[in-house]
């Protein structure tokens, strides 16, 4: 029997079978039935979605993608005693079946129980130091982007049941990622171990609504092709809970792509227009648009106000990654 990528989600999404039983058969060879280059048919167009039900982050989870918009980790503080800010965090990797889509569950390696994981939140100049410990059973690490020592990167991997303490300066200001940094990446990065750094400039940034975006994608057969797209983790959450902001209000969203197996990744918002700051290190727009494309590990932060109310869509602009998850809905109000 060949299974394609919407038969998975679909037979998955609908209750009628587990991942695993999905994997078995995914991995069967193939028997006389209906040819896998059948296009999909959609009535409806975007809205029209392969998923029922939905997911229930309080008691599946402990994670609400919602939560992760505005769920930003500034650690415990203090000063050091030449008058910086030091930030001190604990990560822990450990091992979770997530379930990233009605009925679809995913066996993930997790920092501190969740994908992606926390958002650190510094200023440009502050002492950022982080306990790791490794708490599955693969040895795993975590390279930050931006300004260190080559001690601190991340390559040494961290073995089973071991612990490192990463230390560095928050630099420069900008919008950043962590992620494992131990072979194979693609597995590494793929299974859920990253999550975004974001370091605000001394000078900061207007207020704003502001809101993090990591757009990932699972790999749930375990064919190197993703079955499941999203934004925070769960398929069309976004869709189903659609994001609440105001006529005129200033959003700023901090949009990361470390979507594993597919080249290239988009952001597009229906109706609208943003001002692009690609990787956030200038305070100066590159762009304004409605249609941004990143590489895994690319970044930007994106600048928008909503002139009237209703719902307003933003979903990836290959159309495949919209149809399996990657699709959402702003709801402006006045």
């Amino acid at each position: 029997m060949t299974v394609t990528r919407r038969d998975f989600l679909k037979l998955g999404s609908a209750g009628a079978l587990g991942a695993a039983s999905l994997v078995s058969i995914a991995s069967a060879g193939p028997t006389a039935g209906p040819s896998s280059q059948q296009p999909a048919t959609h009535s409806a167009g975007h809205g029209d979605n392969l998923m029922t039900g939905d997911v229930d982050p309080a008691n599946v989870n402990q994670f609400d993608p919602t939560a992760m918009l505005t769920d930003y980790d500034y650690g415990r503080v203090s000063t050091l005693p030449d008058g910086r800010t030091l930030r001190d965090y604990n990560f822990f990797a450990v091992e979770k079946e997530i379930e990233i889509a009605p009925g679809v569950f995913y066996p993930a390696w997790t920092y501190n129980g969740r994908v992606p994981g926390p958002t650190i939140r510094a200023t440009e100049g502050d002492r950022i130091r982080v306990h790791f410990v490794n708490g599955t059973g693969h040895p795993h690490s975590i390279h930050f982007h931006g300004f260190h020592l080559p001690t601190m990167d991340g390559l040494e991997p961290i073995p089973v049941g071991g612990e490192f303490t990463y230390e560095f300066d928050a630099d420069p200001f900008g919008l950043h990622l962590y992620h494992c940094h131990t072979l194979p990446l693609k597995r590494h990065i793929h299974k859920g171990l990253y999550g975004g750094f974001i370091v605000d400039p001394k000078e900061g940034r207007a207020p704003a609504r502001e809101l993090f975006m990591m757009m990932n994608a699972f790999d749930t057969n375990f064919d190197a092709a993703n079955e499941v797209y999203a934004v925070n983790t769960v398929g069309f959450h976004f869709q189903r809970h659609p994001i609440q902001v105001k006529v005129n209000e200033l959003i700023r969203l901090y949009v990361i792509n470390i979507v594993e197996f597919d080249l290239i990744n988009s952001f597009h918002l229906h109706a609208n227009f943003f001002d692009v700051y690609r990787t956030g290190t200038r305070l100066k727009t590159d762009e304004f648009t409605d249609t941004i494309m990143l590489a895994q590990g690319e970044r930007a932060i994106l600048e928008t106000r909503f002139r009237y109310p209703g719902q307003y869509m933003f979903h990836a602009h290959v159309s495949e990654f919209a149809e399996l998850g990657w699709l959402g809905m702003f709801e402006v109000t006045a």
